[in-house]
């Protein structure tokens, strides 16, 4: 999987995240957002992601293609151990 390194993250960079629904926290899905310029803080990164800005946090995965956060998702979401 293509993880991208936030230290390399500039803005306008289009990344795909794993977003969990804040209203409906069991649905989760892939989508893809850019990452901007913090609108408060000239020394950070945010993501702007449906028409909203998000802080992004350390633990927070982006992805660099929309194939690589569907795989993850997957894996995580459907990947039970079975062999």
């Amino acid at each position: 999987m293509s993880i991208i390194d936030l230290g390399n993250a500039q803005p306008g960079d289009e990344v795909y995240v794993i977003y969990r629904n804040p209203h409906v926290p069991s649905v989760a899905n892939v989508q893809a957002a850019e990452i901007v310029q913090h609108p408060k803080d000239p020394n950070a990164l945010a993501l702007f992601l449906n028409e909203t800005f998000h802080v992004i946090e350390d633990d927070d995965a982006l992805f660099t293609s929309s194939e690589s956060a569907q795989r993850a998702y997957d894996e995580h979401f459907f990947d039970f151990g079975e062999e």
